[in-house]
């Protein structure tokens, strides 16, 4: 898999069948490897070693609906009281982050109404606040530690 925009993690993976696979340590199962799952596994690990959220509070394809349609979010992190924190959408390396990208995860904000979003290829990656007094979106440079 290509190196990325994030720290190296020492990740589980295993061949089978000439498929690769990932041990994904919030499901704590093997997935296939593909390569939004390697961006997934990557952001998954940088937000538990980096940032500190404790793995409880993740989950990895959260069913969410959005106008009678459901929908999954990449990666879901709760504060302590089981209200949505962080939505973190992925892309493979080779998805150019565009606006769509973010009207997808606005989307899905609109019912989960997180504090912080984050959309990434791996390469390019956007932290973002959601300032709903003034209903717009505030850029960070990074996305805040785990404080609660």
């Amino acid at each position: 898999m290509q190196p990325l925009n994030l720290p190296t993690y020492p990740f589980k993976i295993k061949s089978s069948e000439n498929k690769y696979f990932i041990f994904d340590i919030v499901r704590k199962k093997y997935v296939v490897l593909t390569p939004e799952e390697w961006v997934r596994q990557h952001i998954v690990h940088y937000l538990i070693s980096a940032k500190n959220y404790p793995i409880s509070l993740i989950a990895i394809e959260k069913k969410v609906t959005v106008n009678k349609l459901t929908k999954r979010t990449d990666i879901l992190v709760f504060n302590p009281d089981g209200n949505p924190h962080i939505i973190v959408e992925c892309k493979a390396p080779s998805i150019k982050i565009s606006q769509d990208v973010f009207d997808q995860i606005a989307r899905y904000n609109l019912k989960l109404e997180a504090n912080y979003l984050i959309v990434t290829n791996g390469l390019n990656h956007f932290y973002c606040y959601m300032d709903t007094e003034n209903e717009q979106y505030v850029f960070l440079d990074t996305i805040p530690n785990y404080n609660f």
